[in-house]
């Protein structure tokens, strides 16, 4: 984990100016060894400009002292440095200052005409006492090394620590670069996992939302059809044992039918259970697209087609409802969603019929288009306008609701309510694309 400008910020533990107090002692300790030095120095100075030693020592361990300043005023260090060059004192400050004012984040200009400062100054300074130590006969070479003296001294004490300053400054600026872009890089994978988290959730939504509308569409019809058989046999067992004997077969094959769709649904629910186990380790969206796979497998695998809704209406025919079955167009195949929507639709109508308008009389009409394909069913008033179904089959309202959802996400029109005539009518148009 790398750490945050904030919580680098928050991690200055040092005082005044300094982020650490290891950046504190570093400094303390060169400013007292500069100190120190430029306090010696100040003798041999104070000698030469004819002023008392107490004085001389007093104004280098000043001077000396200012290096302790050099990471907050880089400039001033080496501003002091420069002016105290004349009186020979100040090399560890020059040396030290120069390093910082390279390595700060100052522009290049300032850092160049200081340092070709610097530069000037010392090669003047040498090249003064190169001469008079000649002249003293102190040194006994050539003049060619009055020039030579002065130019890879000049050198030797600034472009080292310049060019030390400069590498340090750049490796320092593309460390932090770096760990911005990792902090960057950081926020970026939390946001990418959020939103994989928050696709995931949807993924598994949708799944459960698909889940549950198949399996009502699936169950409810069957066992509303049971229930309706239940009571007709109920009602005829003692008047009419043979039809009694009938309506219970059709129970045992309806309740058959059920448990067999039943396993089918939950044996691809499983499949689908065992491959998210498998891949546990994969993305979030990975995990979330294989969810609504999952569920698609669900509707798509032994789905019904329009080639079983006459024996759909047969069913409902066998229940006692008077269905009349209209079919438009010639009869052409569609893609597997478009039947299994258009069957659906009809089956969750023909269940509402049972439900809510017991022995109405029921119209279906599908009609195959060139771009589309569109059903209807209508019912008309049950005979006993406003009785329910002596079944007293229960509704938890998600028929009409998994219906509009089919058909709208296929690109489709749902429409359903009342007639005029006091009977109900569902309507739909799928895209045959």
């Amino acid at each position: 984990m790398t750490t945050t400008g904030e919580e680098h910020a928050r991690a200055l533990t040092g005082p005044w100016w300094w982020a650490r107090w290891r950046s504190a002692v570093l400094d303390g300790s060169l400013a007292l060894v500069s100190a120190v030095e430029c306090g010696a120095e100040g003798i041999p100075f104070a000698r030469d400009a004819g002023i008392p030693v107490s004085v001389g020592i007093v104004f280098g361990l000043i001077a000396g002292s200012v290096l302790l300043v050099r990471r907050k005023w880089p400039i001033a260090v080496v501003l002091v440095a420069i002016a105290i060059t004349p009186a020979q004192m100040g090399f560890l400050m020059g040396i030290v200052g120069l390093y910082t004012l390279a390595a700060c984040e100052l522009p290049r200009r300032i850092i160049v005409a200081l340092a070709g400062m610097s530069l000037l100054g010392t090669m003047i300074v040498t090249f003064v006492r190169v001469r008079q130590d000649m002249a003293r006969g102190d040194l006994t070479l050539g003049d060619w090394f009055v020039p030579f003296a002065s130019i890879t001294t000049s050198l030797g004490l600034t472009a080292p620590p310049v060019l030390l300053g400069l590498y340090v400054g750049a490796r320092r600026r593309l460390m932090e670069s770096l760990r911005e872009r990792a902090d960057s890089l950081e926020r970026e994978l939390q946001l990418l996992a959020e939103r994989a988290e928050e696709r995931a959730e949807w993924a598994r939504n949708e799944e459960r939302t698909r889940i549950a509308r198949e399996m009502h569409d699936v169950v409810a019809h069957r066992v509303s059809l049971m229930v309706v058989h239940a009571a007709a046999l109920q009602a005829v067992a003692r008047k009419d044992p043979e039809k009694a004997v009938r309506n219970a077969a059709l129970v045992g094959d309806m309740g058959r039918q059920a448990l067999t769709e039943l396993r089918e649904m939950l044996g691809v629910l499983r499949a689908g259970e065992d491959a998210g186990r498998r891949a546990a380790s994969a993305p979030l969206v990975a995990v979330g697209m294989a969810a609504v796979r999952a569920a698609s497998r669900v509707a798509d695998e032994d789905g019904p087609c329009l080639s079983e809704l006459e024996e759909l209406i047969g069913q409902s025919a066998a229940a006692g409802m008077v269905v009349d079955l209209s079919v438009e167009g010639a009869a052409r195949s569609y893609a597997a969603e478009v039947e299994q929507t258009a069957f659906r639709v009809v089956q969750e109508a023909l269940t509402n019929v049972h439900k809510h308008a017991a022995g109405a009389k029921t119209h279906v009409r599908l009609a195959h288009r060139g771009a589309e394909i569109a059903m209807q069913v209508e019912n008309e008033p049950p005979p006993e306008p406003g009785s329910a179904s002596a079944a007293r089959l229960p509704s938890g309202g998600n028929g009409l609701l998994g219906m509009r959802e089919r058909v709208v996400a296929l690109g489709g029109v749902f429409v359903s309510g009342p007639t005029d005539a006091g009977g109900f009518r569902v309507s739909a148009v799928i895209p045959a694309v």
